[in-house]
Parts: structure tokens; C-alpha cells; sequence
């Protein structure tokens, strides 16, 4: 730590707040050191002379008569070449890097920088000498793992002409070209830094279009989330928020991935470290690893870093983006980060809002999620990328009433609900389709009828229109018992079952029905409806229900999400199992009865 202090000490210490004067000249945002082993901090407010400093790590020691020192920048993340399969903590310190160092445990004070400065990167050149750039522009690439090329980019607000580039290997320090700007020659690195809390500036946004498929049945056909969107995952404590946060991570086609777990236990953290690295892309076969990038803030770490690391993983994301890439961000949990936020305005002395939340708790939300977005980028190549959020919450005793939720509801489009009665049912994703929406059905809606089948919307709004039915007379069923009901009625009730048991429960740890492509989704599902419009014919011409229930094509199709995909999608077999399903429900018909047609 530098000795120079400039007079600036320690006045009073809070748990992570420390309260400080003489950091004269200093400002909102900036990161400064505190104390003789150098914790991070950053000034969060400032008031007649005394500033007053969120801490990022334990203050125990930490005294009145301490030493601050400024470092005149805000919080800010690196950005270049190392970032993939890289694991950081909140503040975005190499996790991997201080293990080795100091052990287990982060020792306070302890410093690496995020990229490593001594890897060689081989640079190879997008431009020539005389060429005229500006910010956004792709200087050159590298290959960071076999599926990420890393593009260099002019850093926002530089422009100017090419004056020297070459193929070469590099660290991430040195200079890749040299450019003539009007302040005169700047060396170009591949190492870029940005404030965390600033937005990265983009062209122009775009309305999202195109679904962000996951793999997951519920979501995908029902509930869908688009490529630049925003969704919701509140549920109780047992719900599954973690496991379909990890589903997200491991199957969503974004090409970039960035995990935050933010206060998480350290458990789950641990399965995600160990889990991930051997995990395969379902697209290209290679370490799904090779395309994310994790930061991990476990509950026992420094409270105010959970705050931090939720806007150190939208910064990362955000630079992906700018290189031309669909990007998904998983926090889990956004709760745990208001929770953060609640301890250190309570110790700001602030007036406390709803449940003692800081009244700029929307605000600070809003903030977060407003990054997300399909954009246009900087550069002359008008080349498009995406950030697609999805966000965890945890609200005590699964009351959606509470303000991290209703706060949160407000600025994102897609609400998946997670149920603690459907995880107790041992139905996962326990995710609620009758209080789940999405607002982004129309899109999606659109891209299935053109890209999978016409009758893509008809069947989604078929399916759930039998989901509503069957809770409608759930009711019935309660007071007077099923056999009250009639054949419909009864009908209505079995494939409504056949869609709950044999299409939206699905098994995460199953190797084939884990991952579910959007084509074997929609044949899935029409078989499924294929039984039921069937049915209804039969039915009306004096076939027994009872026997319908009895027939052995159900067993097939309860076994249909076992169909795999390794040859590529099934439409045969799916084909073939749902001309069986036709071929057996009309052979109940009564002899003499018109025969139904296929649906």
C-alpha cells in the first residue's frame, strides 16, 4: 500500500462502513484503501467533510487513527482476454489466483489482478495501417478457448487512423497498434478497464425478437424469455430457484455465459465450480466451461461485495455484447443483494423504506435490469448483440408481496413463479403456470409459427387453456368427487395430467431430458394434444372413458421425453408414435360410428 495518505484517516468504524476525513479532492464512487493492510473500499456518500466508505472486506482491526489512501478511479472491472473460464469474487479478485496464494480462504488486503499479465495471447490483426477507426471498432482477435474468439475493440470515446498493427504475441498490457488521434499517438492494448456502475454505450437498441432457448419445456413453449429480455425466478426457499438457475446457465444458447452467485451458500457454489468444467455444450460438444465466466460471493464472504458483484458481472456481460455476442447473466440471488444494500443504509443512518429496504431499492433494481437489451453497437460493421438477465429472488417465506419481488416485477417481462406445493409434489421445474407470464409471448409466438410449425401458438394456448380447466374443476372434484363429472369433463382432467406429468415435469440429472430442443418440444406436445382431440371424437361417438385411460399407446407417450436427439430431431419417430396414438383411440370407437380424423 502506498504511504502517501495525504492526511486522510479513519474517524469511525461500523462493520463494513467506515467513516473517514481529509479525502479532500476525493468523489461519489471512488475506491480508496483503508487501514494498514489496504482493504477495498468505495465512498458511497459524503457529507461536510466526512466520507463515508462501504468496505468490501472484514474490518476487524480497523481502528480510528487508520490510514485511507484514494485512488482517484471508481470501482472498475478488466476487461480483456482471460476473462472465460475464469472464477472471480465480487469485486472481481481471481479466485484461483489467491487460493494458491493464500489458501482457502481470501486474507484481507490480498491483491491480484484479474487478468493475468503474463500469458501470451496471439494477436491477429482485423485492420491495416491508414485504415480510419472509432470506438467499437474490431482491431483484431484471439482465439480465448475454442469457442470464444476475443475481439479487440477501439476502448469507447477513442477514434483515429491506423497508424501501426501487426500479427504478433502479446500480453494483455502491451501495445497491438498505434493509433493517430487528434491528442496525438495512443497505443491500443488489449486490456480495457470500465466503472462498473456506467453503462456501456451502444448504437441504438433494438426491439428483441428472437426466443433464448433453455432447453427447459415449461419455459420455452409456455413461458418464453427472447435474446435481450428480462425475467423473474422468486420462489420459497426449496423451490428450485438454484437448480433452474444452473439449468439456465448450462442450456440457454447464449454464446456467452456469466454466473453470479451472489451470497449464495457455499455449497451450491461448490457444485457449480466442480460441475461446470465438465459439463458439454449441447451445441458444439466442447467444455461449457469454455464459454463462462462465474463470480463467486458466497454468503460468508464480505456483505458489501454482494452488492458490488452483481454490477462487476453486468459490466463483463455488457463487454461481450459489444464484441457481437448473445450474452446471459444468472443472479442468484438478487435478494441477497437488497439484503446487502439494507445493511449498509442502515448504518448510513438513512430512512429506511418498506421492511427497512433503502427507499431507492426500485431505483438501484431498475438500474440493474435496464441493462439488459439487443442492441446495435458502436462501430461501422453494425454488427448486433444481446444481454439477457435473469434474476433470482429469495423472499421469506415465499410472500410475493414482499419488496424485492414487487420491486423487481415492475421492470422485468417474463415472471417464472416457483412453487413450493409443486416441489413438495417432487414436479420440477416446480415453476407455477398459472400465476407465470410472459410478455414476450407475441415474439416468440411469431418465430415458432415461421421456424418450427404454423400450429406452434395454437398448441401453446390449447395446452394451457386445458391447465386453467383442470384448476377449474379441481374445485368440482374437491366437493363432489371425479366420478360426478362427465366424459368431457374427465377427458379434460387426464390430458391435462398427460401435459403436467408427460411434458412440463422434466428431470434435470437425466442425461436425454435435460435439454429439450424447440422442435421435439412442439412434437411432444402434439402427440399429447393429438390424444386429446382424438378422444373428444370417440368419446362423442359412445366410447368408454375407462378404456381410453387403458390404452397402451399412454405408456409411449409418458415415454416420449426420452426420445433422443443425438441423430438430430426425432420428427419420425414422433411421427410415427402419433399415428399409433390415432390408430388406437379410434379403434374404441363404437362399429358403426363415423371415424374421427387426425388432428
Amino acid at each position: 500500500m502506498p504511504e502517501e495518505t495525504n492526511g486522510a484517516v479513519v474517524e469511525k468504524v461500523s462493520g463494513p462502513l467506515v467513516v473517514a476525513t481529509g479525502l479532500t479532492g476525493s468523489k461519489m464512487m471512488e475506491m480508496v484503501r483503508v487501514g494498514e493492510q489496504g482493504l477495498f473500499g468505495e465512498i458511497i456518500e459524503i457529507k461536510a467533510g466526512r466520507y463515508f466508505i462501504q468496505v468490501y472486506e472484514e474490518t476487524d482491526g480497523v481502528g480510528p487513527g487508520a490510514p485511507v489512501v484514494p485512488s482517484g478511479q471508481p470501482l472498475s472491472v478488466e476487461l480483456g482476454p482471460g476473462l472465460i473460464t475464469s472464477i472471480y469474487d465480487g469485486v472481481q479478485r481471481p479466485l484461483e489466483k489467491l487460493a494458491a496464494q493464500f489458501g482457502d480462504f481470501i486474507v484481507r488486503g490480498a491483491e491480484q489482478p484479474a487478468l493475468d499479465r503474463e500469458k501470451q495471447w496471439a494477436f491477429e490483426p482485423a485492420v491495416k495501417v491508414g485504415d480510419t477507426v472509432s470506438a467499437g471498432d474490431v482491431l483484431g482477435a484471439v482465439e480465448e478457448t475454442p469457442l470464444v474468439i476475443h475481439r479487440i475493440m477501439v476502448p469507447p470515446g477513442m477514434s483515429g487512423t491506423v497508424k501501426a498493427i501487426e500479427a504478433k504475441s502479446a500480453t494483455v498490457e502491451e501495445p497491438v497498434a498505434t493509433l493517430t488521434t487528434d491528442d496525438g499517438n495512443v497505443d491500443v492494448t488489449m486490456l480495457q478497464r470500465w466503472p462498473v456502475r456506467r453503462p456501456r454505450p451502444v448504437a441504438r437498441r433494438q426491439n428483441p425478437t428472437n426466443p433464448l432457448v433453455t432447453g427447459q419445456r415449461i419455459l420455452d413453449m409456455l413461458f418464453p424469455l427472447v435474446k435481450g429480455g428480462t425475467a423473474c425466478v422468486p420462489g420459497p426457499f426449496g423451490s428450485g430457484k438454484t437448480v433452474v438457475q444452473h439449468q439456465l446457465a448450462k442450456w440457454a444458447d447464449a454464446e456467452i455465459i456469466v454466473y453470479v452467485g451472489c451470497g449464495e451458500r457455499g455449497n451450491e457454489m461448490t457444485d457449480v465450480l466442480l460441475e461446470f468444467p465438465h459439463l458439454k455444450d449441447p451445441r458444439s460438444g466442447r467444455p461449457l466451461f469454455e464459454r463462462t465466466v462465474l463470480v463467486a460471493n458466497t454468503s460468508n464472504m464480505p456483505v458489501a461485495a454482494r452488492e458490488a458483484s452483481i454490477f462487476t458481472g453486468i459490466a463483463m456481460a455488457e463487454y461481450f455484447r459489444d464484441m457481437g455476442y448473445d450474452v446471459a447473466l444468472m443472479a442468484d440471488s438478487t435478494s441477497r443483494w437488497a439484503e446487502a444494500m439494507r445493511e449498509i443504509s442502515g448504518r448510513l443512518g438513512e430512512m429506511p423504506g418498506e421492511e427497512g429496504y433503502p427507499a431507492y431499492l426500485t431505483s438501484r433494481v431498475a438500474a440493474f435490469y435496464e441493462r439488459s437489451g439487443r442492441c446495435v453497437l458502436l462501430g461501422g460493421d453494425e454488427r448486433e448483440g444481446s444481454v439477457s438477465l435473469i434474476g433470482a429472488v429469495s423472499p421469506p417465506g415465499g410472500d410475493l408481496s414482499e419488496p424485492v419481488v414487487q420491486a423487481t416485477l415492475r421492470v422485468v417481462r417474463v415472471f417464472w413463479g416457483l412453487d413450493d406445493r409443486l416441489a413438495s409434489q417432487r414436479h420440477f421445474p416446480a415453476i407455477n403456470w398459472l400465476t407465470s407470464y410472459s410478455l414476450y409471448q407475441s415474439e416468440v409466438d411469431a418465430y415458432g409459427q415461421r421456424e418450427i410449425d404454423e400450429r406452434w401458438a395454437a398448441n401453446r394456448t390449447e395446452a394451457l387453456g386445458l391447465l386453467t380447466r383442470e384448476a377449474e374443476l379441481e374445485e368440482i372434484v374437491r366437493l363432489v368427487g371425479q366420478d360426478a363429472l362427465g366424459a368431457n369433463d374427465r377427458l379434460t382432467l387426464q390430458a391435462a395430467k398427460m401435459i403436467r406429468e408427460d411434458f412440463l415435469h422434466q428431470n434435470a440429472f437425466h442425461e436425454i431430458d435435460t435439454y429439450t430442443s424447440l422442435q421435439k418440444q412442439f412434437l411432444m406436445l402434439d402427440v399429447i394434444l393429438a390424444f386429446y382431440r382424438q378422444a373428444q371424437t370417440v368419446l362423442e361417438a359412445g366410447a368408454s372413458f375407462d378404456a381410453l385411460t387403458e390404452l397402451s399407446v399412454l405408456e409411449r407417450i409418458a415415454r416420449a421425453k426420452y426420445i433422443t436427439e443425438e441423430d438430430g430431431v426425432p420428427t419420425e419417430a414422433f411421427e410415427k408414435l402419433k399415428a399409433e396414438v390415432v390408430e388406437q383411440v379410434t379403434g374404441l370407437a363404437p362399429a358403426g360410428a363415423k371415424e374421427g380424423s387426425a388432428a
